[in-house]
């Protein structure tokens, strides 16, 4: 039985579509399926997670091997980031962002090969990577970073700190900085304590061989609840592109849906 189809809506399309390349000259044959219908190719992948081959001709995106494509030259633009971005100024914007604490994990391998992968620690070795994600106060997704499933999340914080974008909308420079960042134990380090002091940033993170900080679960369930947001769609749970830069495209594409429909709701 065919899935039923990812629709883009119209303001979503309105977002995107000026973001997007032009295409290539145009060349005998039959005429190129419409940016529209091979986003709708790409979401209906990223959220059934089903093979490019097996994209149903039936609902009018093309082939699997056209919305693939489509995906590469989208990604090279940086289509997928930009829209991040954009979204993210409009819930700064709206009030929507929280910049009074950020909280960062990366918990779960995504099995399956590739570049960027290694033998899992935790998971009898299985090839696979690893999302490291900060978020905000609200579980907003600031930036995600995928690694080998065997890179310490400590290693990663500065990176994930550094790699937000200044995200305009609000009177004044744009902002990148937290004034805290909630971390557990993986990322217990005295010389990331010292560079976040140098950013401004309060780091409230546990010691390793001490008790734990006294309700800092409570406050950091958000990040775990954006991780699962973030593989609700099905293509993110297990890694299949062999290539980095397009499962990066599908974690872009997927971090700007969730902003969006935030920022639907508060519209709402």
């Amino acid at each position: 039985m065919t899935t039923r189809p990812w629709i883009v809506d119209d303001d979503l399309w309105a977002l995107i579509e000026p973001l997007l390349p032009p295409g290539p000259e145009r060349s005998p044959g039959p005429r190129p399926v419409p940016d529209r219908l091979c986003l709708q190719g790409i979401l209906h992948v990223l959220h059934n997670d089903i093979a490019w081959q097996l994209l149903p001709l039936e609902l009018g995106f093309g082939s699997g091997q056209t919305c693939w494509r489509r995906l590469d030259r989208w990604q090279q633009a940086g289509v997928f980031d930009r829209l991040h971005r954009i979204l993210l100024a409009e819930l700064n914007a709206a009030g929507e962002l929280d910049w009074s604490r950020a909280c960062m994990d990366g918990p779960r391998p995504c099995e399956k090969g590739g570049t960027d992968t290694s033998p899992s620690p935790v998971d009898r070795r299985k090839t696979g990577s690893k999302h490291h994600l900060i978020c905000d106060r609200r579980g907003t997704p600031l930036k995600v970073i995928t690694t080998a499933a065997n890179v310490n999340d400590v290693t990663r914080t500065l990176a994930l700190v550094d790699g937000i974008s200044p995200i305009a909308g609000r009177p004044g420079r744009p902002r990148r900085r937290p004034e805290a960042l909630l971390g557990d134990k993986g990322y217990d380090s005295n010389l990331n304590r010292r560079e976040l002091c140098k950013r401004r940033i309060l780091s409230v993170i546990s010691r390793r061989g001490a008790p734990n900080i006294e309700g800092l679960g409570k406050l950091r369930y958000v990040v775990e609840q954006t991780f699962a947001l973030l593989h609700q769609f099905k293509r993110l749970a297990v890694r299949w592109e062999r290539r980095t830069e397009l499962h990066d495209a599908f974690v872009s594409l997927t971090c700007g849906l969730i902003c969006w429909r935030r920022l639907k709701k508060r519209r709402s």
